[in-house]
């Protein structure tokens, strides 16, 4: 039977893993940005136990193309989830690592 922290840890990795293929791939400008980021939020904060969600788009790797967007990729996003089981509280986070050139999601 797994504890209240191993499945608030789950659900933390859950809700991370949902916003990331949920909005990888959206169109997104430097002008829709912030919008998009309170999508996410927003978004992810509906789901069961979620106390906070936080996200940033890192602008800096948005390349837009002639038409004025770009898509979103994984590596752009950071984002943390709080996530209360019972009680019981998990920080989690997903954020690039540039030594692994890939998105990793871990406990905070």
């Amino acid at each position: 039977m797994p504890t209240k922290r191993e499945i608030a840890a789950f659900e933390a990795g859950i809700k991370l893993g949902a916003l990331y293929h949920q909005f990888v791939g959206s169109p997104v400008s430097i002008g829709t940005a912030s919008s998009l980021e309170e999508a996410m939020q927003k978004s992810i904060s509906l789901q069961p136990y979620v106390k906070e969600v936080k996200v940033r788009i890192n602008r800096q790797m948005l390349k837009e193309n002639v038409f004025g967007y770009g898509e979103l990729e994984g590596r752009m996003i950071s984002a943390e989830v709080e996530i209360d089981y019972e009680g019981e509280i998990i920080r989690a986070r997903l954020e690039y690592d540039k030594e692994k050139s890939y998105p990793l999601m871990d406990l905070i």
